[in-house]
């Protein structure tokens, strides 16, 4: 018979081990057996593998919670870089678009005024913001002003613009003959032409190299494939913008050889 005063030595003495003095009370005292006799509490036996046992659960469970933690979700980034790239290079089209559109040639287009600065009643506004701009045959275009008190103020814009137009007022609307281009003309504007695209490609180029950047910070935590695949269509998309960026030169350039 033992007393709760020596069940420590019960268990040295039933287990043959005698470092079981050192071990923390309260978990030895949890996985003691004992018989309750009318005499008192009687030590019948101790588990002495338990506390490995318990090591190894709480080490595999330490292992299971580190892997998981560990666990990170890649974000797809391509969707995004290849739509903001297309916004650039969209960008860099309509821009060209426009400087073309001011390039005059010998037949009358009614964007060729976009770029002429009105001063009406001491504000400074586009022409196409305060008159309608329409085309009378291939060599004439007319103007009508939204008020007719700017009309004088249309003309004397027409008059100083760099397109050597002799503009001629009526009552309601000017009238703007487009003279024929001489051959040195065509080939200053062709140089002007070639000059535009140029800075149209260049745009294009740098949002390529924008998304390139992107991709290679990245890069870390994308798998190798996913990037290389992602740089290709890259490649793909400038490819397409620069060719239309040359397309558009060569017709305006023909246009202007044209005329």
């Amino acid at each position: 018979m033992r007393t709760l005063a020596s069940l420590w030595e019960c268990a040295a003495a039933t287990t043959g081990l005698s470092s079981i003095l050192s071990l923390n009370p309260k978990l030895i005292n949890s996985r003691l057996q004992f018989k309750g006799t009318w005499r008192g509490i009687v030590c019948t036996g101790f588990d002495p593998f338990w506390a490995i046992r318990r090591g190894f659960a709480k080490g595999r469970k330490t292992k299971d919670e580190s892997s998981s933690a560990t666990i990170q979700v890649v974000p797809d980034i391509g969707p995004t870089v290849k739509s903001n790239t297309l916004s650039l290079m969209e960008a860099a089209i309509a821009a060209l678009s426009r400087e073309l559109s001011k390039i005059r040639t010998g037949r009358a287009s009614t964007g060729m005024f976009d770029h002429i600065i009105v001063d009406a009643h001491g504000v400074k506004l586009p022409l196409n913001r305060v008159a309608v701009v329409s085309s009378v045959d291939a060599h004439t275009l007319s103007v009508t002003p939204h008020d007719p008190n700017t009309l004088k103020d249309i003309e004397n814009a027409l008059v100083s613009s760099p397109l050597g137009i002799n503009p001629i007022l009526g009552d309601q609307r000017i009238i703007t003959p487009i003279p024929p281009l001489t051959k040195e003309n065509m080939q200053a504007l062709c140089k002007v032409v070639s000059k535009c695209a140029e800075d149209g490609r260049q745009s294009i180029r740098r949002a390529r190299q924008k998304a390139l950047d992107t991709i290679k910070k990245s890069a870390s935590s994308i798998p190798k494939d996913d990037v290389k695949r992602l740089e290709k269509e890259i490649e793909e998309i400038t490819k397409h913008f620069i060719k239309s960026a040359d397309e558009m030169s060569r017709a305006k350039e023909k246009e202007v050889a044209g005329s």
